[in-house]
C-alpha cells in the first residue's frame, strides 16, 4: 500500500512538473477554486491565498478557510480572518511562494517555518465523461513536507462558511451530520429550501445542500457549527470540538456557521504527506424547463446524496491522476496550436466556460446543458451567448452542444412561438419556461432574428461535423427550413436590428452580421447534403455563392471592409467568416480574411484589437475567432498577444471578463460568462 501511495504521488508531482510553467504560473483577474455551476461557483479575486475571503463569481463573499499548524503555531493559507474574532486568536498568512492554474486545478505553494506546502483546488471537469463532469463535488488537497532536515508536527484545517447556501447573510441556515459508511458528513442548507423560487442574475442559491466530507482512512475531526468556534479548537489542540454546536438555526450573520474538518498528519519529515476533503453541493433539482423541474444530470437514475459523496469518496486517486493528465495534454495541445500566451487564455477559460453552464436531464434522462447570462441579463439558454461558447464543446464534448441546441430547438416547434426566426433565449436562470428578452413571445421589438437564426444553422452544422450525427436536424428539419427560409429572404442585406453585440445597439446593413447570414445559408445547404435533400443543397449552396460574391463588392473600402454597407471608411471584426474556414464551405476567396488581418493589426490597441470604430472596448471571444482566421502562426499571435497582456494587467479583480475597453484594460462589463468558451475555436483549426 505504501509503495502504490508513493507511486501516485510520484505520478501527480510529474503531472505538475510536466506542464508548462510559463503557462500555469500566472497572474489571473481572479482565481477558479471550486466550478461546477452558476451557484457552486467560487473564486479567490487576491493573487495572495490569504489576503482576502473566497468569493462568489458576482463577488458576494463565499467564505472557504484553511489553516496549518506547525509545531504548535498555526498559520492562515487561505482567506482572511474571521470577523469579530478575538485579536489574540488572529492568525497571521503563511508565506505564499507561487499560485498556477491548470484546466482543473488551481495550486498554491507555501514555504516557511521550516516546511513547504501546497493547498489545491481540483474540479475534475472531464468532459468525456458526463457524469463525472455533473457530479457536483470539489477536492481540496494538502501536501505537505519538511524542508529543513527535521521533523514537524502538522495539522492542516478547513471550513466551508453558510455564506455558501444562502442568497443573503439575512436568511437562517440548518446543519447536522450524515451517517456514511465511507468517512465524516457534514450537510449545511438554508432553512426556508424554497427549490427554484428566485429567478435572476446577482443571485446566489438558497436550496439544496451544501456537503463537506473526509474519508475514514485518515486522521480527522469535524464539526458542525460556529466556525469561530471551530477555529478556536484548532488554534489551542490541532483539532476540533468533540460535540457540534446545537439548535441549528440562526442566519448567518448572527453566529457565522460553516462546516470544518481537520487533519492530524503527525510527525512530516522530507517525504511529502497529504490529506484531501470532499466538498460538494447537491441542488435536488436544477432548471425548471417549460414548467417542468428537472433533476442535475447525475441524479437521472435515482442517485442520492449520499451516494454521490461516498463515490467522489471513492473515485478520488482515479480522478486526480486523471485530471493532471488531461491538464498536461491540453496544455500541450494549446501551446501547439497557438503558443504560451494563448494556453494561458485556454486554462484560466476552461473551468469558467463550465461554471456558467448546469447539466440537467430530461425526463428520458438525456443530457440537457443550459447556460446562464453571468453579469449580463441573466438569461437562459441564451442561443447568442451558446453560439460563441460553441467551440468549448465541439474540441471536448459535442453532446453539451446538442443538449444546449435541442431545448431550443423543441422550444420554437411549439405553437406559442409564432415567429419565422429563431428565439433568442428559454427565460431567465434557472427558469427556462419561455423567451423574456425584447418583445419575448408577444412582438418583434427588440428581437434578433438574423442573429440567432444563423447561429443555430451554422451550429447545427458544426454539430453535424464533429459529432458525425444527423439526429437533431433530422427531428427537426421542418424548423431549421424556416430560418433557413428567412434568412434567404432577409441575410444579406440586414434591417436595423440587433446582434449578439447588442450593448452596441442597432445597427442597420450590419456586415458582420451578413457574414453570418451567408456562413448559415451554407451550413443549411451541407444539411441538406447530409439528409439527402440534393436540390435543396444546390439552391442554398448557389445563393449562398452569389451573396458571398455580392458582398466582397458591397463590403469593400480599399484595405479593408467596412462596418456596414454604405459606410466608407468604417471597420470592423469579422469574426463570423471564421467558420467558412473551419465548415470548409469555401465561399470567400483567402484575400478576404488576409486583408482583414492586416488592417486589424494597424488599429489594435495595447491591450486587444476593438470590437470595431466606434468604442475602444472589445470581446475577448471575438479576438480569438478573428485571430483564428490567420493563415500563419505569427499573425495569430499578433492578436492574441496583447490579450494575454490584459489578462496580466488589469486593474479589476473579476472572474475573466468577455468586455473590456483596449486602452486602459479596465472591465467594460460582464464576468464568468460562458462565452471564454470560444477561445478554443483555435483547436478546431486543423
Amino acid at each position: 500500500m505504501q509503495l502504490f501511495r508513493f507511486f501516485l504521488l510520484l505520478v501527480f508531482a510529474l503531472g505538475v512538473l510536466g506542464a508548462d510553467e510559463a503557462v500555469t504560473r500566472m497572474r489571473a483577474p481572479a482565481y477558479p477554486l471550486i466550478a461546477h455551476d452558476p451557484y457552486f461557483s467560487v473564486w479567490h479575486f487576491d493573487d495572495e491565498a490569504a489576503a482576502g475571503p473566497t468569493r462568489h463569481w458576482t463577488g458576494t463573499p463565499q467564505a472557504l478557510g484553511s489553516l496549518i499548524r506547525v509545531d504548535g503555531k498555526s498559520f492562515r493559507l487561505l482567506g482572511n480572518n474571521v470577523s469579530r474574532i478575538p485579536k489574540e486568536e488572529q492568525v497571521e498568512a503563511f508565506p505564499q511562494s507561487s499560485v498556477d492554474v491548470f484546466p482543473t486545478r488551481t495550486v498554491y505553494s507555501f514555504a516557511g517555518h521550516g516546511v513547504a506546502a501546497t493547498l489545491t483546488f481540483l474540479t475534475p471537469a472531464l468532459a468525456s465523461d458526463l457524469d463525472i463532469l455533473s457530479r457536483p463535488a470539489s477536492y481540496v488537497l494538502w501536501s505537505v513536507r519538511s524542508t529543513d532536515g527535521k521533523n514537524h508536527e502538522v495539522q492542516v484545517y478547513f471550513d466551508a462558511s453558510a455564506q455558501l447556501v444562502v442568497n443573503d447573510a439575512s436568511q437562517a441556515v440548518t446543519w447536522g451530520r450524515v451517517g456514511h459508511a465511507s468517512g465524516t458528513v457534514l450537510r449545511m442548507g438554508s432553512a426556508s429550501q424554497q427549490v427554484l423560487a428566485r429567478r435572476g442574475d446577482n443571485l446566489r442559491i438558497d436550496w439544496g445542500h451544501l456537503y463537506v466530507a473526509a474519508g475514514k482512512s485518515a486522521a480527522h475531526t469535524a464539526f458542525a457549527g460556529e466556525r469561530r468556534r471551530a477555529r478556536s479548537a484548532f488554534l489551542r489542540e490541532g483539532g476540533l470540538p468533540e460535540t457540534d454546536d446545537f439548535d441549528p438555526h440562526d442566519t448567518v450573520r448572527t453566529r457565522q456557521p460553516g462546516l470544518s474538518v481537520a487533519f492530524a498528519l503527525g510527525q512530516v519529515g522530507a517525504a511529502a504527506v497529504e490529506r484531501h476533503a470532499v466538498i460538494a453541493y447537491d441542488d435536488v433539482f436544477s432548471i425548471e424547463y417549460l414548467n417542468r423541474q428537472l433533476r442535475p444530470y447525475w441524479r437521472r437514475n435515482g442517485e442520492t446524496a449520499s451516494g454521490m459523496i461516498g463515490a467522489a469518496l471513492a473515485d478520488f486517486d482515479r480522478l486526480r491522476q486523471a485530471s493532471a493528465a488531461f491538464d498536461e495534454k491540453l496544455i500541450a495541445d494549446l501551446v501547439q496550436a497557438g503558443g504560451e500566451a494563448y494556453a494561458r487564455i485556454g486554462v484560466l477559460a476552461y473551468r469558467q466556460t463550465l461554471a456558467a453552464h448546469k447539466l440537467a436531464a430530461d425526463a428520458d434522462g438525456r443530457p440537457l446543458y443550459f447556460s446562464k447570462e453571468n453579469f449580463s441579463n441573466g438569461c437562459i439558454a441564451t442561443v447568442d451567448v451558446t453560439y460563441p461558447s460553441a467551440p468549448f464543446a465541439l474540441v471536448f464534448q459535442p453532446k453539451l452542444l446538442e443538449g444546449m441546441l435541442e431545448p431550443v430547438l423543441y422550444y420554437a416547434s411549439l405553437p406559442r412561438w409564432r415567429f419565422p426566426f429563431a428565439p433568442h433565449d428559454l427565460g431567465t436562470y434557472p427558469l427556462a419556461n419561455g423567451q423574456v428578452y425584447g418583445g419575448g413571445e408577444d412582438n418583434e421589438e427588440n428581437q434578433m432574428p438574423v442573429e440567432e437564426s444563423g447561429n443555430m444553422l451554422i451550429l447545427l452544422e458544426a454539430l453535424a461535423r464533429y459529432s458525425n450525427s444527423t439526429d437533431l436536424a433530422t427531428r427537426y428539419w421542418p424548423q431549421i427550413s424556416q430560418w433557413a427560409a428567412y434568412l434567404k429572404e432577409k441575410g444579406l442585406d440586414p434591417e436595423n436590428q440587433l446582434s449578439t453585440d447588442d450593448f452596441a445597439g442597432h445597427l442597420a446593413r450590419n456586415t458582420n452580421l451578413s457574414l453570418k447570414a451567408i456562413v448559415a445559408l451554407a451550413s443549411y445547404a451541407k444539411l441538406a447534403e447530409r439528409l439527402g435533400k440534393t436540390a435543396e443543397a444546390a439552391e442554398y449552396r448557389q445563393i449562398a455563392q452569389n451573396y458571398a460574391t455580392q458582398w466582397q463588392s458591397m463590403a469593400a473600402d480599399g484595405d479593408h471592409y467596412v462596418l456596414a454597407f454604405g459606410q466608407p471608411g468604417t471597420w470592423s471584426q469579422k469574426y463570423n467568416l471564421v467558420w467558412d474556414k473551419l465548415l470548409g464551405l469555401d465561399l470567400f476567396p483567402a484575400s478576404v480574411a488576409r486583408k482583414e488581418l492586416q488592417w486589424y493589426k494597424t488599429v489594435q490597441g495595447k491591450y486587444g484589437l476593438p470590437l470595431d470604430n466606434r468604442e475602444k472596448y472589445t470581446k475577448l471571444d471575438w479576438i480569438v475567432w478573428t485571430a483564428t482566421m490567420a493563415e500563419n502562426r505569427a499573425d495569430f499571435e499578433a492578436l492574441i498577444a496583447p490579450v494575454d497582456r490584459f489578462l496580466k494587467e488589469t486593474p479589476d479583480r473579476v472572474p475573466m471578463t468577455d468586455w473590456y475597453w483596449t486602452h486602459d484594460a479596465k472591465h467594460r462589463g460582464f464576468q464568468a460568462r460562458s462565452v471564454v468558451g470560444g477561445v478554443f475555436i483555435k483547436l478546431l483549426d486543423k
